[in-house]
């Protein structure tokens, strides 16, 4: 039996062999510079810690601290601080799945537990930053003996200042874009509630943001072994 050939001419556009939407592509787009940026960010500090791996300081000796507990714990808030991410973009995933079933107050708890856990980062977040610039009681005495505290862009009680640069400018430039995301989910939480996306048919802004606040968590993902456990 002959076979029928189409004869339809397939470059001259209208298809979309994807069913990709260009709101979607975009950020596809923005995600792939980003992650270009990141790369880049951790790249030099990967650079600096290796080349001053003598005087570099050790994580486990740094970050041992955890709100309203006396004594050492090394990494544990942090780890904390890592696992409330990852469940947030569990959260984020269910408030996707029902966006496509059209149930909107699945949608909404699920968006909203998805703030909580943005929120409850940043403000973790914070508090280890303020815990880091202030320092230890005890200090570090320089050579001239006069005794440091803390860390900021200048000095560093821990050890080399370029781990304190690194520190607050890749996990600053990480916070931005969680606190960033938690303003876009404010958003869409808002839309969501006035029935915006049920009046479109669709919940695709949120399937968009959700892969914009999954990017975040895989970069923490990165930041916290780079900073943490390397």
């Amino acid at each position: 039996m002959e076979q029928t050939i189409s004869k339809s001419n397939v470059w001259g556009g209208g298809e979309r062999p994807y069913n990709v939407s260009y709101g979607k592509m975009m950020m596809w787009f923005f995600l792939i510079t980003d992650a270009l940026t990141f790369s880049g960010f951790l790249a030099a500090y990967g650079f600096s810690r290796f080349k001053y791996q003598d005087v570099w300081p050790v994580a486990e000796e740094v970050f041992t601290h955890f709100p309203f507990l006396h004594g050492d714990h090394p990494l544990l808030f942090v780890a904390l601080m890592t696992f409330i991410l990852i469940m947030s973009s569990v959260t984020m995933v269910l408030a996707v799945n029902y966006g496509h079933k059209m149930e909107k107050k699945k949608v909404i708890l699920w968006l909203s537990l998805t703030i909580v856990g943005g929120l409850t980062f940043l403000g973790s977040q914070a508090w280890e930053w303020g815990h880091f610039i202030h320092g230890t009681a005890e200090g570090r005495m320089l050579a001239d003996g006069s005794i440091i505290h803390g860390a900021n862009l200048v000095i560093n009680e821990y050890g080399h200042p370029l781990f304190a640069d690194y520190f607050f400018f890749i996990t600053g430039f990480h916070g931005f874009h969680v606190f960033s995301g938690v303003v876009i989910l404010i958003i869409i939480l808002i839309n969501v509630i006035n029935d915006t996306y049920e009046k479109r048919g669709h919940y695709e802004m949120v399937e968009k943001v959700g892969l914009y606040w999954h990017f975040v968590d895989l970069v923490w993902v990165f930041v916290f072994t780079f900073f943490y456990l390397v």
